[in-house]
């Protein structure tokens, strides 16, 4: 059996601490290349993944702190480098890196933040045309939201009073790049929403980077445009920049100009538009009092004679009276025949009681014919009266009493509906309701 050494003998947390202080002051900060795997965020909100290449691994830490000072978020299968500390955790004798700072590789930390955004909107649907809102054709106050000192504003302006002067115009300036930016775009676009006063907001600000447009990237920003009651129309950059501010909003212009004319009509053209619709109105209009006017000729052509209609009704209530009196004439000869059989057959009886039931029979049949009679006659007076009614409706004395008059020749006692019929020097005789006067035509007027 071997004997206990005398020298110093390590346990194994002593000689863990003494591996991770050789470690920690041999390589203090090193820069570290690899992919990302095995990736996780507990509770706490710190990130632990396995960092590798094609030979070897490493766990590895970046805490919380460190994290949320990324533009980006890490994901597995991600390439990166770093900035870390390497150290044990001593526990497990383990040795892990502790990242201070990460880069992707290849494309920069704002084309990956912007491209997970993107993504991660897309899914939530803020860029769905569902939600977009209507831009208003004309709108009289719009809201610019951008740069107080910058050109964007200056052609904004510009391009607003050169197509439709009359617009109010209302500019919130704010910061479009730099610390805070995002925070001022949102505040004005809430400032904007409670005042209530635009139609439509403008967005807008010139090109950069894609750090330079950072703030119309963010998910806050973002979140605002898409919130907002009012439309908003995005101006941002050259007409090759997209933001993330342009996908969510109601309209995307590809630079401030644009912006502005999207936003408003020229005025010059919709004054042609409006000539050319008062145009066209004049032209209908005249076109359907032709067609009216023709109908109305039309229809009063076929429309018939008064005195004709008088003289046909009259007709027909002559001929109704001469039936109802045929029709009483033979009703009284046919029952009058009948008692007479009545009476010739009663006389003829030798029986008391037979003359008796036929002389009850004739009361009966005699009060029967008084009763059909009486029907007959109340049925044709009560007709008779309805038709002498609509005969005075129709009556040109019934027109005349109205305070009306019929005009009509001398000569050929024709009627005179219109004053093209007439020249002067004519002869004319009106008929008023009370006697008829005489006249020559001097002059015609329509």
């Amino acid at each position: 059996m071997a004997e206990k050494p005398t020298g110093h003998i390590h346990t194994v947390s002593t000689l863990t601490r003494e591996i991770k202080t050789l470690l920690e002051e041999t390589y203090p900060f090193i820069w570290v290349c690899g992919e990302i795997s095995n990736y996780s965020v507990p509770a706490s909100g710190h990130s632990y993944f396995t960092l590798k290449d094609q030979q070897a691994t490493i766990q590895a830490v970046m805490f919380k702190n460190q994290k949320l000072k990324l533009r980006f978020n890490l994901e597995a299968g991600m390439k990166v480098y770093g900035l870390a500390r390497l150290s044990i955790y001593e526990p497990r004798g383990t040795y892990q890196l502790i990242f201070e700072h990460i880069e992707p590789e290849g494309a920069g930390s704002f084309q990956i933040a912007f491209e997970q955004l993107k993504r991660k909107l897309s899914d939530k649907g803020y860029f769905d045309p569902k939600f977009k809102k209507p831009i208003p054709y004309l709108p009289l106050n719009i809201c610019i939201i951008t740069s107080g000192t910058g050109a964007a504003l200056k052609d904004i302006i510009h391009i607003s009073k050169r197509r439709f002067s009359n617009c109010r115009l209302e500019i919130l300036p704010v910061k479009v790049q730099g610390d805070g930016a995002d925070i001022e775009i949102i505040n004005a676009i809430h400032l904007a929403n409670q005042r209530q006063k635009a139609e439509v907001i403008l967005l807008a600000r010139g090109g950069g980077s894609l750090e330079d447009l950072s703030a119309f990237n963010s998910e806050s920003v973002a979140e605002a445009v898409f919130q907002s009651k009012i439309p908003i129309i995005t101006g941002v950059g050259h007409e090759t920049d997209f933001t993330i501010a342009d996908f969510v909003a109601d309209l995307r212009a590809p630079t401030p100009s644009a912006a502005a004319e999207l936003a408003l009509p020229d005025k010059r053209i919709l004054i042609q538009q409006v000539f050319e619709f008062r145009k066209r109105l004049d032209k209908s209009m005249a076109s359907l009092i032709s067609n009216l006017r023709h109908t109305r000729i039309s229809l009063l052509s076929r429309l018939k004679s008064p005195e004709m209609m008088i003289y046909t009704h009259r007709l027909k209530l002559e001929d109704l009276e001469l039936r109802l009196n045929r029709q009483i004439k033979a009703y009284f000869e046919y029952h009058k025949e009948k008692i007479q059989w009545l009476s010739d057959s009663l006389y003829s009886k030798t029986i008391k009681k037979r003359i008796s039931d036929q002389q009850q029979h004739v009361k009966m049949l005699s009060d029967k014919l008084a009763h059909h009679f009486y029907v007959l006659f109340q049925k044709n007076k009560t007709k008779l009266i309805e038709l002498a009614s609509k005969l005075d409706v129709l009556s040109p004395l019934s027109v005349l009493n109205r305070g009306y008059s019929i005009s009509r020749f001398v000569l050929n006692k024709k009627i005179i509906t219109d004053s093209a019929q007439v020249k002067p020097e004519d002869k004319l005789e009106t008929i008023l309701f009370k006697g008829r006067l005489i006249s020559t035509v001097e002059k015609i007027d329509g």
